[in-house]
C-alpha cells in the first residue's frame, strides 16, 4: 500500500513539473496553438469548391455526407487528432536509446512508460487550457454546419472515445520508439506510420468513403480510433449498440498495445548496450 502511494506521489510530481515546463514559454505555446487553426479556412473553401457551393448545381451529398456534414467532420477530426497526436514521442525515445540517456530509467525508480504518459497528459492539459478559447470561437462561428443533434449516449461515447484515442496514440508511438532498441534509427518506420495513419485514421477522408473490401480490413486496425471513430459517434454514424461495440474494441486495442509496449521494453532492455549518456 505504501509503495503504491509512493508511486502515485512520484507521478503526480512528474505531472506538476511537466505542466510547469509547458508554461515556461507561454507566448510561443499560445502562438503555435492559434496558428494551428489557420488551415480551417482553407479546408472550408476546399470542400465548398468540391460540393459546388455557390454554383448553379451544387451537390446535395457525396457518399451520404452533405457539405455541412463534411465541414463538421473535418472540425471534429481536429479535436480528435489533438487528443491522439503525439509529436516527438517516438523520436524522443529513439534518441534516448541512441545517446544512452535512457539509462536514467534503468538506474532510478522511475518507469519509462509511466513517466512519458504523465508528461503527455500534462502537455495535453496545458494545450487544451490555451486552445479552449479558439476552439470555442471556431465551433461557435461554424455552428451552422452541425445539423445533427447528438443524444446523451453519443456524447458519452464521444468523450470516452477521445480519452481512449489519447491512449492509443500514445501507445502506438511509444511502441515505435521502443523499436529503437533493435533498429536505433526509426525515421523510416515513423514515415510509414504517419503516412498510413493519415490515410487509415479517417483524417484525410471519412473511412466509410472507402470501398467495402478495404473497410473490412481498416475496421480491424487501431488507426480509426485516433480520428474517425470519435467523429462518427458524435455525427450519428453509429447506433447505441455500434457505439458500445466500437468502445469495447478500442479498449481491447489499448490492452493489447499496453502489453506489446511492456514486452518491447522488457526484451529491449535485456539486449540494450548503453553508450554515451
Amino acid at each position: 500500500m505504501e509503495s503504491a502511494l509512493s508511486s502515485y506521489r512520484v507521478y503526480f510530481e512528474i505531472f506538476k513539473i511537466s505542466v510547469a515546463e509547458r508554461l515556461t514559454y507561454r507566448a510561443d505555446f499560445i502562438f503555435s496553438t492559434f496558428v494551428r487553426f489557420l488551415p480551417i479556412v482553407t479546408q472550408i473553401f476546399l470542400w465548398s469548391a468540391i460540393y459546388g457551393i455557390g454554383t448553379s448545381s451544387p451537390r446535395a451529398s457525396i457518399n451520404a455526407y452533405s457539405y455541412q456534414d463534411m465541414v463538421a467532420y473535418y472540425l471534429l477530426t481536429m479535436v480528435a487528432r489533438a487528443f491522439s497526436s503525439m509529436p516527438g514521442l517516438s523520436s524522443g525515445i529513439a534518441e534516448e536509446v541512441r545517446d544512452g540517456s535512457i539509462k536514467k530509467y534503468l538506474t532510478q525508480p522511475i518507469d519509462l512508460l509511466g513517466y512519458l504518459l504523465w508528461y503527455r497528459i500534462a502537455h495535453k492539459l496545458v494545450y487544451y487550457v490555451f486552445a479552449a478559447l479558439p476552439y470555442g470561437i471556431v465551433f461557435y462561428l461554424c455552428r451552422q454546419y452541425f445539423t445533427h443533434t447528438p443524444t446523451w449516449e453519443m456524447w458519452v461515447g464521444f468523450i470516452l472515445s477521445l480519452v481512449m484515442s489519447f491512449l492509443i496514440g500514445f501507445l502506438i508511438e511509444s511502441l515505435l520508439g521502443l523499436a529503437a532498441f533493435w533498429f536505433l534509427e526509426i525515421s523510416s518506420l515513423m514515415f510509414i506510420y504517419m503516412m498510413l495513419n493519415y490515410f487509415l485514421s479517417g483524417h484525410m477522408i471519412p473511412l466509410d468513403w472507402f470501398p467495402s473490401w478495404l473497410t473490412v480490413w481498416v475496421d480491424l486496425l487501431p488507426f480509426k480510433f485516433t480520428a474517425y471513430t470519435p467523429c462518427a459517434i458524435i455525427l450519428g454514424k453509429y447506433d447505441n449498440s455500434g457505439i458500445l461495440r466500437e468502445l469495447c474494441l478500442e479498449f481491447a486495442w489499448i490492452i493489447g498495445l499496453w502489453i506489446a509496449n511492456r514486452c518491447a521494453y522488457h526484451y529491449g532492455v535485456k539486449q540494450y548496450s548503453a553508450f554515451g549518456g
